[in-house]
């Protein structure tokens, strides 16, 4: 599909999305103006685009759901029960100052604000590079992460200590939106960026679930984040009771209402890449320890690494070591089907591996066009 068609299917498909029916013209009026007079905005998404043209078939959107496929690789089963699906969870009273929620849930708004609202790519995991991508608004799963900010001691002679500090991080993800939701060290959730909008919380990342894959998950999952520090020598968990009483009734306010698998809920340390090198873990907040079954989730750790078994990337030193080596059977089961996928290629593993790391490079570079589609229109 030629560039300036992409275009255009998108900015129809943003102005959808304005019930008002001048606001709508207004916007297309405007997209016609600038599309007229923005050669250089539209060559630099066929710049992004060009990465992908060659390998992947990417963004005629697709508005009816496919028929389930069978993935590419298999997944390993966790040994843990399967997760139940959450109840209803509605919203009982909304205001200024907090949303509550009839699970218990009370999210305050204080520090609330917004970003740009959320629309990404998912791919096909039957074919990366030979079905086309579905454009998609509505979150994919949740990636739970750590503050990693300074921590003081959880006592009561450190009351004004404690307060101090969470007000500092909360003043400092507010202004960089950095995660969807914060839950401080008393157990209360704050919300940072509306769940309609995009936060900068998972950087380059990559996951997968049974029929799609997702890359650069600041779009298409929420991020949640405990006030703590990492510490993945440490058998403890650096999060508290009251955190976890909190994240589990956040998890399950989130499920209910956005339809979210449970095995998308993950750790930021599964997810995170570096394109840079090629390594998997570049961030390894949660690399042990998250507490899947206190959150009403299975085991996400026994699920191989998506980033390896998918697009080729090592696991790195410090990922495969954490926590005494929590995530070393999922980084074996995921380089145990690369090895496998190119056996039945007939191709050598290095060979196959720059191939899975040009299909990254194809589906990032289409996951950047669509954002700066998004944020020019």
């Amino acid at each position: 599909m030629a560039v300036r068609t992409i275009v255009v299917r998108v900015m129809e498909w943003r102005a959808s999305r304005l019930s008002d029916p001048a606001e709508r013209l207004r916007f297309l009026q405007r997209a016609k103006s600038r599309r007229g007079r923005g050669s250089g905005r539209i060559a630099l998404v066929a710049l992004a685009l060009g990465l992908a043209a060659g390998s992947i078939a990417l963004v005629r959107p697709v508005w009816r759901r496919p028929p389930p496929a069978q993935p590419r690789f298999e997944t390993r089963r966790s040994p843990s029960k399967p997760a139940a699906v959450p109840g209803r969870v509605w919203l009982v009273e909304a205001n200024e100052r907090f949303d509550l929620y009839s699970n218990g849930l009370q999210v305050e708004n204080r520090y609330a604000t917004f970003t740009q609202g959320r629309a990404y790519l998912a791919f096909s995991r039957e074919g990366i590079d030979t079905r086309p991508a579905r454009l998609r608004t509505d979150p994919a799963g949740i990636v739970y992460h750590t503050t990693e900010s300074h921590i003081a001691p959880f006592e009561e002679g450190q009351n004004q200590t404690l307060r101090r500090a969470g007000e500092g991080l909360l003043d400092f993800v507010r202004r960089n939106h950095s995660y969807h939701f914060v839950i401080d060290r008393f157990g209360r959730v704050f919300r940072i960026v509306r769940e309609g909008d995009y936060a900068n919380h998972a950087g380059h990342s990559v996951w997968a679930d049974q029929n799609w894959v997702y890359v650069n998950l600041n779009e298409s999952f929420i991020g949640i984040a405990f006030e703590a520090k990492s510490r993945p020598e440490d058998p403890g968990l650096p999060a508290n009771p009251a955190q976890l009483h909190a994240a589990r009734i956040l998890t399950e306010m989130l499920r209910a209402r956005y339809k979210i698998p449970a095995g998308n809920c993950v750790a930021h340390a599964q997810v995170s890449v570096n394109p840079s090198n090629g390594r998997a873990g570049y961030h390894t907040d949660w690399a042990t320890n998250l507490p899947f079954a206190e959150l009403g989730l299975g085991d996400n750790y026994q699920r191989p690494i998506a980033s390896i078994a998918l697009f080729g990337f090592h696991a790195d030193a410090d990922l495969a070591d954490a926590g005494g080596g929590t995530l070393r059977p999922a980084i074996q089961a995921a380089e145990t089907q690369v090895r496998q996928q190119a056996a039945a290629h007939r191709m050598p593993l290095d060979r196959y591996r720059e191939i899975l790391q040009r299909k990254y490079r194809d589906a990032s570079g289409a996951s950047r066009a669509s954002a700066v589609l998004g944020e020019n229109n």
